[in-house]
């Protein structure tokens, strides 16, 4: 599904990622992990195409298509989709119509027509009730007064409604309480097929005992120094990550 090939970027003079070499299959989860600083939240800006980031060396193939010529917008109608460390609010915008745009631009991109309200209205209820998210803040601007764990809840609304083959989860679980996380969790195992593929960029072991990752990637430095199986989490949590890099020091 993706496979990234030494791939550098930066923003403005300062090189942030050195080298980043990454393949997800299909139905793969992942987890990149890593201290702060390390490059995880610019590999997640990069593979969406945020403008602010400059790639300036490699490759990035999504389905078999150039990642890095398509523009942020046909990323995600492609299928890619991001959960934000920190979502935005939005005033004056419902989430209702917020969503109902979202949706048939995609639609219109894959040549489909537009959902009808009833067909649209049906499909925000049964993807609500997936993560619980009560129908009175899906009626409200978006994320505007919303909690912490609120934001969240509404991140992976929005990705059960737009339904993407490769979800990128950038520290969802920062700032939420141990009950909106397993929520939040539950949604994300719930909406994950043998056809999807997720990126969980986490500080923490607990995340990764809810969202149950096969590969466990360490990043430092702007480089993938370590990879293993879900034991490396536990490892992180119990001796952190000097000894990781002490490793990659070495090589």
């Amino acid at each position: 599904m993706l496979e990234v090939k030494n791939l550098h970027a930066r923003i403005g003079d300062k090189e942030i990622l050195k080298g980043i070499n990454l393949t997800i299959g299909d139905g793969e989860v992942h987890a990149i992990m890593g201290p702060n600083g390390s490059g995880k939240s610019t590999l997640s800006a990069v593979l969406v195409g945020n403008p602010l980031y400059e790639v300036t060396e490699g490759e990035a193939w999504y389905n078999g298509k150039n990642l890095l010529e398509m523009k942020p917008e046909d990323r995600a109608h492609e299928g890619l989709f991001l959960s934000f460390q920190y979502p935005v609010e939005i005033p004056g915008v419902s989430m209702t119509n917020f969503m109902k745009a979202a949706i048939n631009e995609k639609r219109k991109y894959q040549g489909l027509a537009p959902l009808s309200a009833s067909e649209f209205i049906k499909l925000m209820k049964a993807k609500r009730e997936i993560v619980q998210l009560d129908a009175k803040l899906a009626n409200r601007s978006v994320n505007e007064g919303f909690s912490g764990g609120e934001k969240k809840r509404n991140e992976i609304f929005q990705m059960a409604m737009l339904e993407p083959t490769l979800s990128i989860l950038d520290e969802t679980d920062s700032g939420l309480d141990v009950d909106a996380m397993r929520i939040v969790a539950d949604g994300v195992n719930m909406l994950h097929t043998d056809k999807t593929s997720t990126i969980v960029i986490t500080h923490y072991e607990r995340l990764l005992d809810m969202i149950k990752p096969s590969v466990i990637h360490v990043l430092w430095n702007g480089k993938i120094v370590k990879t293993a199986g879900p034991e490396l989490a536990k490892e992180i949590e119990v001796r952190g990550y000097d000894w990781i890099k002490a490793e990659a020091s070495l090589n």
